[in-house]
């Protein structure tokens, strides 16, 4: 039977189902209230079979068909290369499976309505769209292609399977092969392609940065700061004036200092230390952005619109213009700034015996850099040691009391997820000259520990005393990723269970633990952080998982994250004794919004990161086609296997490339097994592997496995 009819006859079986008139009836009966002959009976059950396997039909234990019971939700559609899709609807529900004919040209991001068909048992839910509800996506980035006298965008994401079409007199004079952005004017239909207008020529394909910056216009993050942002940022000052002292602790004479990478610009927190009987008396300065950027000012509503700052591989995009975060907002050495301080008193046990914040005035000391202090710490620099005499004895003492405190976050349970970091090296064309792994050393652990416990001390008071406030949580992991999580584990040999319904933290600290120094300890340590959810910015304080912590929030990075800028309104109002109910009921009105923005800008921030690390990767990668290398195997897919090198580049090897062989995928123990060979492949296993293709559209790179006898 040709497909055109049996979908004919398909609808006409799912109008019989659908008619109010209809009983539930065997396949016979059917066939006789249709008239349908014996020798057509067999086409009858194969019509009824794909409405059952397509949802639109249900068969009952007794043998009668009737209509399956279809719902509609509505959700995020999320596009596919190849075509088909899910629809996201909402945190915790199962995405809805969208086949390529199902789609009915909603666009990636579309908002849309789904018909969700009664699942198949043992099937993920699928679904139809049948309405766009709101279009997502209104611009788009791509490659021009001139046609005489119109053209058309390719667009840069390949989850816009549609090429847009540019009529003439729209194309702003680009030229063909000219990366631009362009508005989408028209969405078209299933015989005619979407129609836009260029908007902007990003650059000629291949010029130095034009690649990143297509990126980022991919994303709408927007680079340039609007006029009256960049007025209200040059009305400020450089430097204190007399009335900034005005009730605050002028603290210019404590000893303290910076600690950032080289590279470093807006440094927004400093440390100092002093000592006595046992005790540690811990400062965490930081810088007072509130002060500069006040709510609802333009300055603020592009801060909040931004969310934070992108760090990339050739440029930051920053959440303040540069006038603030590179200079008054900015620790510089030796200048008089404005703070937040949280003064901790820390015991011998690694516990905050008593704290206070306060509104400050400080003056950092010197800027150090993590190199620094490490070659500090381990004495092997006696040059550098000598520079910074006065502060040796200190940084001992900071390296004393961060261990205390990793220590005591360690036996609480807190998870130390260890993942080698990639440094992009590029040349002054913004081409790739090396990858390498970022290599972290006990300075950066001494920041980041006394970070933490600042924010946790922060986040104890506000929530303690009832304060409307944004904190940052994190979830328990899902539970149906943590089974499969121990069913892998334990087909490894790798101990590791759970003592009640929920998975704690000490118990993945543990499986971790198991696999310290192992070749799969970073494989296990990224499928256990898969089975956990993300941390979001929340108004409610419901703890953060990963940490082991009751309390946290984040209140150190004000200069590059809107949530910590926000909270030091919050604490300098409850500081200045101006926290009354009408203005907890203001902060209670907008906080859920901040929260939820800063979570998505903080999600599209890591994402175009990602995309601009796996571009830059692939271009790398490009100039070693053929080139043979070791890696481990890093995920196993029922389409091949994704094989790491050392330097963290990843790459994939397609199944089809895999010996003369079928292989078998068996997802419980993420293992591929050849049906003659009964050669396997598995997470952690380490291959040889030979550099076949790369594809910087997709910005994919493929690997076939090096056999021994080539």
């Amino acid at each position: 039977m040709k497909k055109r009819q049996f979908d004919r006859r398909k609808k006409l079986m799912a109008d019989v189902l659908a008619n109010p008139a209809y009983r539930p009836m065997r396949l016979r009966e059917l066939a006789a209230l249709l008239d349908i002959p014996r020798t057509k009976r067999k086409e009858l059950y194969q019509v009824m079979d794909a409405l059952v396997e397509e949802g639109y039909a249900k068969r009952h234990s007794n043998g009668t068909y009737t209509k399956a019971e279809i719902t509609c939700v509505s959700g995020i559609f999320l596009a596919h290369p190849k075509g088909f899709g899910f629809v996201d609807v909402g945190e915790g529900e199962e995405d809805i499976f969208i086949p390529e004919d199902q789609t009915h040209q909603a666009m990636d991001q579309d908002q849309v309505q789904v018909k969700v068909r009664e699942r198949t048992q043992g099937k993920r839910r699928e679904g139809t769209i049948v309405k766009i509800l709101e279009h997502g996506c209104r611009k788009i980035v791509g490659t021009y292609q001139k046609n005489g006298r119109y053209g058309f965008v390719l667009p840069d994401n390949p989850r816009m399977c549609q090429d847009v079409f540019i009529p003439n007199g729209h194309s702003l004079g680009a030229d063909a092969g000219d990366k631009v952005s362009a508005v989408i004017i028209s969405y078209g239909s299933k015989r005619k392609s979407p129609e836009g207008r260029i908007q902007e020529i990003l650059g000629k394909n291949g010029e130095p940065g034009t690649d990143v910056l297509s990126i980022i216009k991919g994303y709408d993050i927007p680079v340039e700061f609007p006029e009256k942002v960049v007025r209200q940022a040059e009305r400020v000052k450089d430097e204190l004036i007399p009335g900034d002292f005005q009730g605050r602790r002028d603290i210019r004479s404590w000893k303290m200092v910076t600690m950032d990478g080289e590279d470093a610009k807006d440094l927004d927190d400093a440390v100092s230390l002093t000592w006595e009987n046992g005790m540690y008396h811990l400062g965490v300065h930081i810088a007072d952005v509130s002060n500069y950027v006040q709510a609802g000012s333009a300055l603020d509503k592009e801060a909040l619109k931004r969310g934070t700052s992108v760090y990339l591989t050739d440029r930051v995009i920053p959440m303040l213009p540069r006038r603030l975060s590179n200079g008054i907002c900015s620790l510089n050495p030796g200048e008089d700034r404005l703070a937040l301080s949280c003064l901790m008193d820390v015991d011998a046990q690694g516990q905050v015996v008593s704290h206070e914040i306060m509104e400050t005035v400080i003056c950092s000391d010197r800027r150090m850099t993590y190199t620094d202090v490490q070659k500090i710490l381990d004495g092997s620099d006696m040059d550098i040691c000598r520079e910074y005499e006065e502060f040796v004895e200190t940084f001992r003492k900071m390296d004393e009391l961060s261990a205390l405190l990793r220590r005591q976050r360690h036996k609480r349970g807190a998870i130390d997820f260890d993942f080698p970091e990639s440094r992009i090296v590029l040349d002054d064309r913004g081409k790739p000259v090396s990858v390498e792994i970022y290599q972290h050393n006990r300075a950066m652990e001494l920041i980041e520990d006394f970070m933490i416990l600042a924010n946790e001390t922060v986040a104890r008071e506000f929530c303690e005393e009832e304060v409307p406030f944004v904190y940052r949580t994190h979830g328990e992991p899902d539970s149906e990723k943590v089974e499969k999580l121990l069913a892998f584990l334990h087909s490894q040999g790798i101990p590791a269970q759970k003592g009640k319904e929920q998975i704690s933290p000490l118990e993945i600290q543990q499986i971790l633990k198991a696999v310290q120094g192992q070749p799969n300890e970073a494989l296990v340590s990224r499928l256990a952080l898969r089975s956990m959810q993300q941390a979001r910015y929340t108004v409610e304080c419901t703890g953060h998982f990963g940490l082991a912590s009751r309390y946290y929030c984040h209140f150190t990075s004000p200069i590059r994250r809107y949530p910590d800028l926000q909270i030091h309104r919050i604490i300098k109002d409850k500081l200045r004794g101006r926290m009354s109910g009408e203005k907890k009921a203001f902060y209670t009105g907008i906080l859920e919004e901040a929260a939820r923005q800063s979570s998505v800008t903080e999600r599209r921030a890591e994402e175009i990161e990602r995309e601009v690390e796996k571009l830059k990767k692939a271009e790398y990668m490009q100039e070693h086609l053929g080139e043979e290398f070791e890696g481990i195997v890093s995920g196993v897919t029922g389409w091949g296997i994704y094989v790491e090198l050392a330097n963290t580049v990843e790459g994939l090897v397609h199944i089809s490339t895999l010996d003369d062989d079928y292989y078998e995928f068996d997802e419980e123990k993420m293992l591929l097994t050849g049906e003659k060979t009964r050669k396997t492949y598995t997470l952690g296993q380490k291959v040889k592997i030979r550099v076949a293709a790369v594809d910087l559209y997709q910005k994919n790179i493929d690997f076939t496995i090096r056999n021994t006898e080539d």
